[in-house]
């Protein structure tokens, strides 16, 4: 599964006022964007606290089930806050894209799904974990702690290019 293909456009127009690129050639495939969010070795999760206020922290996010993907326990605060709220920000800097990816994370539960991330986790970091019982573990930590698997359904996201001068939207439908 590949995802859904986004509306890509200009991120400013002409009565913007601002020294961005307003050439539509400049506008950037999503494939770059995902290749960015798939290369880049770390990412920042944006989540939002009960009390509205954000946190933001370093997460490793994989692609699988069609989407980026990441693993948090379920007891941590990221992990609270997607629970009560599920909207949040991704946001990764690769060599040609700074990315910010908007998006609705879900809570995977389905063992298929379950061991298609945790598959791209063991590729990706060589950081292994175990499903049993539809729930996920680290065997290699001490007392075999538990992690939840997020699915990030892009909702936007924006993507800024090297040059400091390009940005595209991509719109999900």
């Amino acid at each position: 599964m590949t995802g859904p293909t986004p509306l890509a456009e200009l991120l400013f127009g002409e009565a913007d006022a601002t020294p961005m690129s307003t050439d539509a050639t400049t506008v950037k495939p999503w494939s770059q964007a995902r290749a960015c969010l798939d290369a880049a070795p770390k990412a920042w999760l944006s989540t939002v606290r009960p009390d509205g206020r954000p946190h933001t922290m370093p997460v490793m996010p994989v692609w699988a089930d069609g989407a980026p993907c990441l693993a948090t326990r379920p007891a941590s605060r990221k992990g609270r806050n997607l629970a009560g709220n599920p909207h949040t920000v991704l946001a990764v800097s690769g060599a040609d894209l700074d990315l910010a990816l908007e998006g609705i994370a879900t809570r995977l539960r389905d063992p298929g799904p379950l061991r298609e991330v945790a598959g791209a986790f063991l590729a990706k970091y060589g950081w292994r974990f175990e499903i049993r019982d539809g729930a996920v573990f680290d065997d290699g930590l001490p007392g075999s702690p538990e992690y939840a698997f997020y699915r990030v359904t892009p909702v936007r996201a924006y993507g800024y290019g090297a040059d400091g001068l390009t940005a595209t939207r991509w719109r999900f439908s």
